[in-house]
């Protein structure tokens, strides 16, 4: 395992111990001569045999080798180790053997070992394991499962043979009658003649068929079918039973069924006609399907308690999308509840702060203000993002996008804080990674900044924050990204890193006082990684730093750097060029008064003029009412009263003016989830700015859409 040259001795022992900590499985050394005392056993061992640490496993086993195995298995499993060690010239040994756990539990392991000889302690032993207990049950339920599959091969290989063997009619009778004991009724039929004969009834009804008596299949099969099969199963039940669908049916399947509903004096009940091949088709010379055994067979009970659970699923499904139905719509509306106000409180003193004659004493009780009302948004927006994901609500974009372009505003926002705190931030790409993939952006965005927003909130003035990007593998037209961060903070203890992934967990009280902290960054971080079918690892020393490593997969995009350059040059006049504000004519669609007065206020401070509009209904009015090209914009919010921002915006689109499909229409609004983006871009709205919408947000939507216009 460590190599020809590799010497173990109290002087490297250390270094198996550093190796075992990080194994991934099992992993202990004992000598070879009696009485077999272990030399080193790692967590996963002590674990494996459900002590809590090393003393309890050592009082457990007699720290030997001996002591580890099931009494009655050791001296076999000690005879097959020596005897696989001398037949092998590599030295390698593999065998299986009961252990007994702290609890008394007996469980499976399987041991991979090597010996080796050593000048300090003679012949050891280095050996891998791993609890093998659940694949055992999983193979014994698989072994099972194959007896009862071959068993049931086998009847079904007994059936297929007796019914060729049918040549005379004594030798019919007899198959068919031991195969019909589930049976109601059985019948022979060829289907050459139209012919068959009854070899079994229990005369449940007048006009039945008696045993031995010969009867036209078809004529007696429709009458049936007329007479007791109920008329929503009827038609399937005739094509059932016509002899070129039999055939062709029969020439791929052994056994045939239909399952249809009777009804006989009044009384409903389920039934089974099955069908069967007397000589497969591949046994003929034509290779076709002569004759038959037909029987049926009552379902009524089976199939009226599959109907039951059938039901009973179904209600619980109903009840389970019901139940989330409605945790959406309270989410939902406790988002827009709570960013509204918020809108005009930031709004406000966003205003407030704007004004130049204000005094340094006020302008920092704003500041504050600000501060505060930021951090509550955060605090919402991460409640609202782990009860959607608790509610499996959150999805994932499969979207192309610009990685670099991601990248440099990860980098613009961490920077600028590193550098406002005093950090010393690194940043850099190993290797080559594709300027685009195919993925969700927003959410790989959010992850980074999570991470690398709490690298820079525990590492104190002077620190250090380094952000390094590689691609480690490509296969089949996907490339998985590895994300590593690294940060000279407070980190974390070893205690505490299992807990970090759970919602509201500190290791401190104090750090939640220090630092404002949630409690739900890193559980969601953990989520939205998932969710994108990746991993995050992390690895933590406490007054050292913390070293966060995650990785994803994204699907490989087409784009070049060459179609990049292209369509930038194509588009760099429109980049270049800049949009006046001053004098464009804005349509405001909002029904809260305050936060109409608050967004009116900031397009008069960039000289825009607003004309208001309390509910969706009068910003149609007013739009169909002023003339053609009249406004330049339109900003419209979601939840009004009379007609709603989403009806007001299909309604403006279908309008049929010229400009009805080319003015831009935002929406300012507190519905901040996915799907209330997606549902605005569907009815026609140009762009989706959430609640509190910043004033410089705002602005440059207003000046990308003009420009675009």
């Amino acid at each position: 395992m460590f190599g020809k040259h590799f010497l173990l001795t109290d002087e490297t022992m250390h270094i198996v111990e550093e190796l075992g900590l990080h194994m991934p499985g099992g992993f202990f050394i004992y000598k070879a001569e009696e009485p077999e005392e272990l030399l080193y056993a790692n967590h996963t061992v002590i674990d494996i045999f459900g002590c809590k640490d090393l003393d309890e496993f050592k009082e457990l086993t007699g720290n030997t080798f001996k002591g580890m195995l099931h009494p009655d298995d050791y001296r076999q499993i000690s005879d097959s180790i020596v005897k696989q060690i001398s037949e092998n010239e590599g030295k390698y040994d593999y065998v299986e053997y009961r252990i007994i756990r702290k609890d008394g539990e007996i469980r499976y392991v399987d041991d991979y070992g090597h010996y080796t000889e050593t000048e300090e302690y003679g012949g050891i032993y280095y050996v891998f394991i791993s609890d093998v207990t659940e694949m055992k049950k999983i193979k014994a339920a698989e072994t099972e499962a194959r007896v009862k599959q071959q068993e049931l091969e086998e009847k079904l290989a007994l059936q297929e043979k007796l019914l060729e063997q049918q040549k005379k009619a004594s030798e019919q009778s007899q198959m068919i009658t031991a195969m019909a004991s589930d049976y109601r009724c059985v019948y022979y039929v060829v289907l050459d003649t139209d012919e068959g004969i009854c070899y079994r009834t229990d005369h449940p009804f007048d006009s039945a068929l008696n045993v031995g008596e010969h009867f036209s299949f078809s004529k007696a099969f429709k009458e049936y079918a007329e007479k007791f099969v109920t008329k929503e199963y009827r038609e399937g039940f005739l094509n059932f039973i016509d002899p070129e669908n039999i055939r062709k049916k029969l020439a791929d399947e052994l056994i045939i069924t239909y399952r249809y509903l009777i009804s006989r004096n009044g009384i409903e009940s389920y039934e089974m006609l099955r069908m069967a091949g007397v000589r497969h088709p591949e046994d003929r010379d034509d290779h076709m399907v002569h004759a038959i055994g037909v029987g049926f067979t009552d379902i009524d009970r089976e199939m009226r308690e599959n109907m039951a659970r059938g039901r009973a699923l179904s209600d619980a499904l109903a009840s389970a999308e019901e139940a989330n139905m409605a945790k959406t719509a309270f989410l939902s509306n406790m988002s827009h509840e709570i960013r509204t106000p918020m809108n005009a409180i930031i709004g406000l003193n966003n205003i407030a702060l704007s004004d130049p004659e204000i005094s340094d004493k006020t302008r920092g009780y704003l500041e504050k203000i600000s501060t505060s009302a930021e951090h509550l948004m955060h605090i919402i927006n991460d409640i609202l993002d782990m009860s959607r994901i608790e509610s499996g609500r959150m999805s994932v974009n499969h979207e192309e996008f610009s990685f670099l372009e991601t990248l440099e505003h990860v980098n613009t926002i961490i920077g600028g804080q590193c550098r406002e705190k005093g950090l010393h931030y690194e940043y850099g790409i190993k290797g080559e990674v594709d300027e685009f993939y195919i993925g969700d952006d927003m959410k790989l965005s959010q992850v980074l900044i999570n991470i690398l927003g709490n690298a820079v909130k525990f590492t104190p003035q002077g620190g250090t924050v380094k952000f390094t990007v590689e691609e480690v593998a490509k296969f089949e037209g996907n490339s998985t990204l590895r994300f590593t961060i690294e940060d000279t903070g407070i980190g974390m203890s070893k205690e505490f890193l299992p807990k970090l992934f759970e919602t509201f967990s500190q290791e401190d009280s104090t750090v939640t006082n220090r630092y404002g902290s949630s409690g739900l960054g890193m559980p969601i971080t953990k989520n939205m990684v998932e969710l994108m079918n990746g991993n995050i690892e992390v690895e933590s020393e406490k007054g050292v730093g913390s070293k966060f490593a995650v990785t994803v997969t994204l699907e490989e995009s087409t784009r070049t750097s060459s179609n990049k350059e292209e369509n930038s040059e194509k588009d760099e006049p429109s980049k270049e060029e800049h949009v006046d504000l001053k004098g464009l004519k804005v349509l405001l669609a909002e029904d809260m008064m305050i936060n109409a007065e608050i967004t009116m206020m900031i397009l008069s401070l960039h000289e825009m003029e607003a004309d208001h509009a309390e509910n969706g209904k009068i910003a149609l009015e007013k739009y169909l009412s002023a003339p053609e090209g009249y406004y330049d914009i339109i900003l419209m919010d979601m939840r009004m009263p009379e007609m709603n921002g989403l009806e007001a915006t299909k309604a403006i689109r279908k309008s049929g003016r010229k400009d009805s499909e080319t003015i831009p229409i935002i929406a300012l609004t507190a519905n901040a989830f996915d799907e209330d983006v997606q549902r605005s871009l569907q009815a026609g709205l140009n762009a989706h700015l959430s609640k509190p919408v910043e004033p410089e947000s705002l602005c440059e939507a207003i000046e990308d859409l003009i420009k675009n216009k």
